[in-house]
């Protein structure tokens, strides 16, 4: 199944060259989360400046996608309205689409394809990264794993 996602917003895209959670006997790396009004997706690849980028053949986390109505929620049942949605290390964040209906499928945003592999399970860092239980309130909402199916550009919603 292929689909085009017109009704999708993108309101932030995030880059960082290297990893700083999910290393279970190290501590916290210390590597940016950079902001850019647009990002250069590359089929089979990832995004261009990522630390995902080349990471191995047929990665499922090319890209990653995280919605920003789940933040919103997040945000408030943990009352920590003061964290930027920068913190998840997603890549992709959206509003106006259920992400995890969109696993298994092939779809289109802003001319470049995508195929959702999975959702993209949220660490125990998150509840550090964010604040304590966020990862067991991100659960099943973690946002979405993606490989990149065809070269294009991504912009942030002009506004």
């Amino acid at each position: 199944m292929s689909s085009r996602i017109s009704t999708i917003d993108i309101l932030h895209l995030f880059i960082s060259p290297g990893h700083n959670f999910g290393r279970d006997r190290l501590e916290a790396g210390d590597y940016p989360t950079l902001e850019v009004d647009k990002v250069n997706c590359l089929a089979g690849r990832g995004l261009e400046g990522d630390r995902y980028c080349d990471h191995k053949p047929n990665y499922k986390g090319q890209a990653t996608f995280f919605s920003y109505e789940v933040f919103e929620h997040l945000s408030n049942q943990l009352g920590c309205t003061t964290k930027h949605v920068g913190v998840l290390r997603r890549n992709i964040i959206t509003r106006g689409i259920d992400l995890n209906s969109l696993i298994g499928v092939e779809f289109e945003i802003q001319g470049v394809k995508f195929r959702g592999m999975q959702e993209c399970s949220p660490c125990r860092w998150m509840d550090h990264a964010f604040s304590p239980g966020a990862h067991k309130a991100m659960m099943g909402k973690g946002g979405l794993r993606a490989q990149i199916l065809s070269d294009g550009y991504l912009i942030t919603k002009l506004t």
